[in-house]
């Protein structure tokens, strides 16, 4: 024997939103933090964060074991001077002067290595190993002199690891450089007429469940749509458009040849001038500047087609 459960009825509507009315607002806020926590803006701003707490890191690591070797420098420079003597004074120089170096050459790579620019001199790794070897041939001189397994010990770990930083750093910049440009080629091809993933652009807005006042109003629409149908004039069909917002690559091209100059040559539209020219993103700029290169070589073909249908002699484009 079959038991009919009842259907259970409908809450009254009382203008407060129920669980699943949460629940669909709780899923369009995460859907939003989820776009954004990808977005290539906020993946760059959380990588400079972080090459900014590694460059820290590193240089005051650096820093005090360059420190630390100073002395042990000025003491096998200094061998058989007097105290406070001339040559006394003059051998703490020697570490600076290796250090100063060392410190050029390790600052300038910081920035070639945000731009991933290698050096293909190799004079940078060159100069970088004879600073350190210098430097630990003269901390470790006197240990090996007197066979002091500790003092070896102790006089090698600075200097090793100061060479481990700064052989490290360069490579850990460019690898976060290189997240930030992945990131930034992820979004480009999960959207390519998108509007240069910028944060300005607004949100999609949430579609949430119609209330009591909005469904009354949609009914009302909707029966004084056909009266107010059959009184206007049919209307023209419209050109599809993008959203609010939105920008499609018809658009980023037709302003890209709004802006190209008369006697601009097709070899002069680039990917950096059509994101310079029209803001587009840098996976959309190749396309762009390939639809105007397109337009700039038919141009002069359409003109002499048309001029020879209209039985008019061609004009020949300068």
């Amino acid at each position: 024997m079959s038991t009919v459960v009842p259907a259970p009825e409908k809450a009254p509507a009382t203008g407060k939103p129920n669980a699943v009315d949460k629940l669909r607002s709780a899923a369009a806020e995460a859907s939003q933090v989820r776009a954004l926590s990808t977005h290539p803006d906020v993946v760059a701003l959380r990588v400079e964060s972080v090459r900014t707490q590694v460059d820290r890191c590193m240089w005051v690591g650096i820093v005090l074991g360059l420190a630390f070797t100073m002395v042990n420098v000025q003491a096998f420079a200094a061998q058989g001077a007097v105290l406070w003597s001339l040559p006394w004074f003059a051998a703490w120089l020697l570490d600076p002067m290796v250090s100063l170096v060392l410190i050029a050459v390790l600052r300038a790579e910081q920035i070639t290595a945000r731009y991933q620019v290698f050096d293909d001199t190799k004079w940078i790794g060159k100069t970088k190993k004879l600073a350190f070897a210098a430097t630990y041939v003269m901390n470790t001189w006197a240990s090996f002199g007197h066979r002091d397994i500790a003092g070896i010990v102790l006089h090698s770990v600075p200097p090793l690891l100061v060479f481990c930083a700064a052989e490290t750093a360069p490579v850990l910049r460019d690898r976060l450089t290189e997240a930030v440009l992945r990131a930034e080629r992820a979004a480009a091809l999960a959207d390519p007429e998108g509007p240069s993933h910028r944060l300005d652009t607004p949100p999609a807005a949430a579609e949430l469940p119609a209330t009591t006042n909005d469904a009354q109003t949609a009914a009302e629409t909707t029966e004084t749509a056909p009266a107010a149908k059959a009184n206007s004039k049919p209307a023209k069909p419209r050109r599809k458009t993008a959203k609010p917002g939105r920008k499609l690559l018809a658009d980023y091209v037709t302003e890209a040849l709004a802006a190209v100059e008369p006697g601009t040559a097709a070899d002069d539209i680039t990917p950096a001038w059509a994101r310079h020219t029209t803001g587009c993103s840098t996976g959309l700029s190749p396309k762009v500047a390939a639809a105007v290169r397109d337009e700039l070589t038919t141009s002069p073909k359409t003109t002499n087609h048309d001029a020879d249908a209209m039985g008019e002699p061609a004009r020949v484009a300068a």
